[in-house]
């Protein structure tokens, strides 16, 4: 009798394999993968029709508007789930500056969003930032109308931000002053973030330039030699009055047997402005979306909800997933896990499963094994950690700190074209050519068939090892033991 059941259980695990094989869902995704692939087409889409995506821009708002009509093209359903509104939106216009005289040079610069613009056209004199009020009151005459250098590394802030480290003396008494702006040495490639604004009444009106430490040094030393330097900008960035609403995008392929149950897939909407947001984060979400059309493409009838999360102000502070998980606290239990996607363009090569989840996952990847040789895709069974207690850098911290599973793809540059993420992060070099197309191709057919075969298990994944107890001591990692 005994093994009468080993046998008739491997029997059971063979069939399971060969049905998975024989999906003629997964068929077609693969078959789609290879020769109609439109992950790149959604990114083109994103990125150089549309731009860079700061919530409460003109073009945050028309990126939800495309990706809705998306969802519906594709005979999806959606939700615009409204997360909050700002009392000011903004949107960047085109900038330039230069230094005037013998020494003349187009400046590389950079201004966060939601900071001020000039009033069209400006040139005054460059001098060096007072370091202390002595110095402010001898000099402060020749403030009015000037360009001041802050003697100080940008970290993408503005000089006001309550998260700019760099205290400077006298900021607001040299505004006072009647100063043009101020310029800061920056980095390249230049990284730019974001200030906030409380209403139309306390708007910015000083800009706040981030100039390429280079010719940052250049000008300083001129101004050190008792050399005149007039510099000149013209900076259009503009603000709208509120409030600006903004919102969570939630594409739907409804379940048909478990429709209290879900697995979510997708990414943060939303990018800086400095560039188009195509590695941060138009690479993580847009293979979400193709996977999401594929499987609408191939006929596929989910037996749980597919939930496509564009999520709304993650680079303001995890604002859209914030705001779901609060408003949809029921939800969580029957989540079978959240795949988030924000770490760049590298492929999707693996998954990182606890011990429970491990036979179902295996079935579940196994149509992967033969797609692409180049590209084998891997398990590895992960410990359980200690659950996380406050938010992490990126949405899916969210979701685990409720225990939700969130499982999310290894991945590798597996050709070798060193795309580093830190590069390009919050840069002005975030842009649409530096994404790997066969990456983005191979995670979309990867994300696909995991995401379809999760939402077709005839049970949700164990949550079994996922976490430790919550009293339960630090793991030792092997790699930290004897650091």
């Amino acid at each position: 009798m005994k093994k009468f059941l080993q046998v008739f259980i491997v029997f059971i695990l063979l069939f399971a394999t060969v049905q998975a094989q024989n999906d003629p869902v997964v068929k077609k995704i693969l078959e789609m993968g290879k020769k109609d692939n439109q992950v790149m087409n959604l990114l083109d889409e994103v990125c150089n029709r549309i731009g860079g995506r700061v919530i409460g821009s003109d073009a945050y708002a028309n990126a939800c508007e495309w990706a809705v009509r998306k969802f519906q093209q594709w005979g999806m359903q959606v939700e615009l789930d409204e997360v909050g509104e700002l009392p000011v939106g903004f949107n960047r216009g085109p900038f330039y500056g230069k230094m005037l005289g013998p020494q003349a040079m187009d400046l590389h610069f950079a201004t966060p969003s939601y900071t001020a613009g000039t009033h069209g056209r400006e040139s005054g004199p460059a001098i060096l930032a007072p370091k202390d009020s002595a110095t402010f009151e001898r000099i402060k005459g020749t403030l009015k109308g000037a360009w001041v250098l802050i003697d100080s590394l940008n970290e993408g802030w503005p000089l006001d931000f309550y998260r700019q480290k760099a205290k400077i003396p006298m900021l607001e008494k040299m505004k006072e002053a009647g100063i043009l702006g101020t310029i800061q040495r920056a980095k390249s490639p230049l990284r730019v973030l974001f200030g906030k604004v409380e209403s139309w009444d306390k708007l910015p009106t000083t800009p706040d330039i981030k100039l390429d430490e280079e010719q940052y040094n250049i000008i300083k030393k001129a101004i050190e030699d008792r050399k005149e330097v007039t510099l000149e900008f013209d900076i259009r960035n503009y603000f709208k009055p509120g409030p600006v609403k903004y919102y969570n995008v939630i594409g739907i392929i409804p379940g048909t047997k478990y429709d209290d149950e879900y697995v979510l897939m997708g990414g943060h909407l939303d990018a800086f402005d400095i560039a188009t947001g195509a590695i941060d984060n138009g690479s993580g979400f847009t293979p979400a979306m193709e996977a999401a059309r594929m499987i609408m493409a191939a006929g596929g009838k989910p037996k749980r909800n597919i939930l496509v999360t564009l999520w709304a102000g993650e680079e303001f502070g995890l604002l859209g997933s914030k705001h779901w998980v609060e408003k949809f606290k029921d939800k969580l239990p029957k989540i079978s896990n959240m795949f988030n996607r924000d770490g760049g363009t590298n492929a999707a090569v693996g998954l990182g499963v606890t011990e429970a989840m491990k036979k179902d996952m295996e079935k579940i990847v196994k149509p992967l094994a033969d797609f692409n040789p180049e590209y084998p895709f891997t398990l590895n069974v992960r410990q359980p950690g200690k659950r996380p207690k406050t938010p992490g850098g990126t949405d899916s911290s969210v979701f685990a700190i409720e225990g939700v599973p969130t499982l999310t793809f290894m991945t590798k540059d597996v050709k070798g074209y060193d795309v580093r993420y830190g590069d390009t992060w919050h840069t002005e070099l975030d842009y649409y050519q530096k994404v790997i197309p066969e990456y983005q191709k191979q995670t979309a057919v990867a994300t696909a068939v995991v995401v379809w075969g999760v939402a077709n298990l005839d049970h949700m994944l164990s949550r079994d090892g996922l976490y430790l107890p919550d009293d339960a001591p630090d793991p030792v990692r092997p790699d930290r033991r004897h650091q």
